[in-house]
């Protein structure tokens, strides 16, 4: 069954968002695309609330489509999957990945 992954997140401090974009549209899609067991994903920048002052609680949504969590789980795990990981997670804060399923 394909699962959706959401992932919410911020920039650490220091972190621009031209800086995380640039990086994102080279590295993180393109790799992450890639994988054999992801069948779409997506990065969305936050701009506003639905009718409601204020700024959003994340700067940053990633939709990820997986069509076999345990192939995902075998190339996350890879070198490569492993590196693109690492460069993330030094860019972001405030991470939540929900795995979620369709009910309809």
């Amino acid at each position: 069954m394909a699962q959706r992954i959401i992932a919410l997140f911020n920039l650490k401090p220091g972190v621009t968002p031209a800086e995380y974009e640039a990086w994102a549209r080279s590295v993180d899609l393109p790799t992450v695309r890639g994988l054999k067991s992801i069948d779409s994903f997506t990065v969305f920048r936050s701009v506003g609330l639905l009718g409601a002052e204020g700024k959003p609680p994340y700067q940053y949504i990633e939709i990820i489509d997986v069509n076999d969590m345990n192939v995902f789980g075998q190339e996350v795990a890879g070198e490569v999957m492993q590196k693109v990981a690492g460069e993330f997670r030094k860019m972001v804060t405030d991470l939540a990945f929900i795995v979620t399923e369709q009910i309809g």
